[in-house]
């Protein structure tokens, strides 16, 4: 999914993006999360399901320990 930096408030970056309907949606997103951006930037979000498949065993790892 790719978002647009529409501006910045404060502490957040509003960013816009088109809903399934075609629709703009604006979204408040802390700006600690995109250093270097600037407004007009398009940023890119995608899932990373490696990096979620190892968090998860981690937990489990966790989990287990705490009740063997």
């Amino acid at each position: 999914m790719q978002v647009i930096i529409d501006r910045f408030e404060g502490d957040f970056a509003v960013v816009e993006y088109e809903n399934s309907e075609g629709k703009e949606v604006f979204v408040n997103i802390p700006k600690v999360l995109l250093t270097d951006a600037l407004e007009g930037d398009v940023v890119e979000i995608k899932v990373n399901k490696d990096e979620t498949k190892k968090r998860a065993e981690n937990i489990k790892n966790l989990m287990d320990s705490l009740f063997e």
